[in-house]
């Protein structure tokens, strides 16, 4: 099978024999509230699109069955399906990072308003994707999950050092302003659901020091306090979530 190809259609993708399109006129999103799979519920709720939600389990058996991997050859979440990509044409894609440019260019929004502005989006949108999202990743891995269980103190204590790194650098980027990029911006939208994995998923607050950042705390109730964030986490809606809206 070749993966992450473009059909006519949204019928047409294999993904879309697993997770159906009730509207395939509308943007499809397939995803699950993690850091990095609500980058994409949030700007699309901050951008006004019209889309649906499908919710792709971490599981082999959604992010490596056949029809996600045809979407997204490496098996992680979010991927999205526009039906009016480029030229009106349908269009796949997969990494969050890339969703969110090819979401602020289809639009306009939220990438600057100059080529100035706009450099400077992207470049701490690359700051995410490189360093903050990999490095907190491993922070939890070697904190709350598997890893705690190694002995060895060093991996774990390499990636506490690593994020209070990478929390100064934000943390002094924020010096009187409230957006990292100065306006608010994809690049937030990339950032800060990672900032606040640190305390709700990893329950790695002490550690890190988070309280001792002021301008990432703030940032972080900034960006929590708009309305988009708050409808993005619970985006897509947990199986449970439906049926009790059901009933």
């Amino acid at each position: 099978m070749t993966v992450n190809k473009d059909f006519a259609s949204i019928e047409e993708y294999p993904i879309a024999q697993r997770w159906p399109a009730q509207d395939p006129t509308k943007l499809q999103l397939y995803s699950l509230a993690t850091p990095n799979g609500v980058k994409v519920s949030i700007a699309l709720e901050e951008l006004g699109l019209d889309y649906e939600a499908h919710r792709v389990t971490l599981s082999d058996s959604d992010v490596k069955s056949a029809e996600f991997l045809s979407l997204n050859p490496n098996n992680k979440i979010p991927a999205i399906i526009d039906p009016n990509g480029p030229e009106g044409a349908p269009i796949g894609l997969f990494e969050s990072g890339a969703i969110l440019l090819y979401l602020a260019e289809k639009t306009g929004k939220l990438l600057g308003n100059s080529p100035a502005e706009k450099a400077k989006v992207i470049q701490w949108l690359m700051f995410q994707m490189g360093g903050v999202g990999p490095m907190f990743g491993q922070l939890g891995f070697f904190h709350a999950f598997g890893g705690k269980d190694i002995e060895d103190p060093r991996p774990k204590a390499r990636y506490i050092n690593e994020v209070k790194r990478l929390l100064n650098v934000i943390d002094t980027q924020l010096n009187d302003q409230d957006w990292i990029a100065g306006e608010f911006s994809i690049a937030d939208i990339a950032i800060v659901p990672w900032l606040q994995t640190i305390n709700t998923f990893y329950q790695a607050g002490d550690i890190t020091e988070l309280k001792s950042f002021n301008n990432v705390v703030a940032y972080i109730d900034r960006f929590a306090a708009r309305p988009a964030v708050q409808n993005g986490w619970k985006i897509p809606e947990n199986q449970e979530d439906k049926l009790k809206k059901a009933s």
